[in-house]
């Protein structure tokens, strides 16, 4: 499942950290983030993966359409 730029906002927000840190994070520019976040543009592949992986890593579940009531979401880990 990739994900989409929605779960991707949520996400910081759930994490409170910026497209910056995000970009750190997953070893992307900011552009990519920011671009990615407002539907300028799909990264490559391998891009998204590096992006869903950082923000997997740091405590958060991504739900896929059909797992909650209104489309695609996100949830921070309870562990974390």
């Amino acid at each position: 499942m990739a994900i989409t730029p929605a779960q991707s906002r949520a996400a910081r927000a759930l994490l409170n950290i910026s497209q910056p840190e995000l970009a750190a994070l997953s070893g992307t520019s900011v552009s990519t983030i920011r671009d990615f976040e407002t539907g300028k543009r799909t990264p490559i592949a391998n891009n998204i993966a590096a992006i869903q992986t950082a923000l997997e890593s740091s405590g958060i579940t991504f739900l896929a359409d059909g797992e909650v009531a209104a489309g695609p979401g996100v949830s921070l880990r309870a562990e974390v």
